[in-house]
């Protein structure tokens, strides 16, 4: 039998607080959302100012990142390269930087997802947050 880290609301806490400082110290009003390996909810944060469909695009791009395995960027660059059928693809929204998964030792535990900026400024908040976890 196999044992697996999984993220405690500690960690949520942690990755949610760094995201956050990320995000006001560039004056960045973002949404945040951390979900588990599942691609389940765990947090959602939309800070003032945020625009209103940035608390769908987040948790979209955090489910895509965590159940994809790997960041949500690969599939906008897949799409972008004209495997444009791509977007048919079951259960994944959020096909657009800035959903990063958090790995601890070579497994997706959970993800991260940003939305309200450009998408590289999204995922460098996704970054910043699950940096905290000093994975």
């Amino acid at each position: 039998m196999k044992s697996r880290a999984v993220l405690e609301l500690a960690d949520v806490k942690a990755i949610a607080a760094a995201a956050e400082a990320e995000a006001l110290k560039n004056h960045w009003a973002v949404t945040i959302a951390i979900v588990d390996e599942g691609g389940h909810l765990l947090w959602l944060q939309r800070l003032d100012g945020a625009a209103p469909v940035s608390a769908h695009i987040a948790p979209a791009k955090a489910r895509t990142a965590a159940l994809g395995r790997r960041e949500s960027k690969v599939y906008e660059d897949v799409i972008n390269q004209g495997r444009t059928s791509f977007l048919s693809a079951p259960t994944l929204e959020g096909l657009l930087e800035g959903g990063v998964p958090i790995i601890h030792e070579g497994e997706v535990i959970g993800a991260v997802g940003v939305s309200g900026v450009k998408s590289s400024e999204d995922a460098q908040i996704a970054r910043a947050g699950i940096a905290a976890l000093g994975l």
